[in-house]
């Protein structure tokens, strides 16, 4: 993405033709109805990129630092789930 461009979730709504099954397009007016169809495939849309974009980064970062340790790794997901990691401490 060019330092120029809107970031996910920003900028002016621009019109595009999105093809879907036909199954799945009829799910998602059940439960969005007619008008929020659009915002419905716009937050799953960017949902998705921000977790492609993480996922890059944090490669990138493995790349540069090296690979995350088991101990790394817990801490980080106490820090995510609020839960405590395996030495019983809470992320801060």
């Amino acid at each position: 993405m060019s330092k120029d461009q809107p970031a996910v979730g920003e900028g002016p709504s621009v019109r595009v033709s999105l093809s879907l099954p036909e199954g799945t397009a009829a799910a998602i007016r059940d439960i969005t109805g007619r008008r929020e169809f659009s915002a419905y495939i716009a937050e799953a849309v960017e949902h998705r990129l921000r977790s492609e974009l993480i996922a890059q980064d944090l490669e990138a970062y493995q790349r540069e630092h090296g690979r995350f340790t088991d101990e790394e790794r817990a801490w980080a997901r106490a820090a995510l789930t609020g839960e405590a990691d395996a030495s019983g401490a809470t992320a801060a």
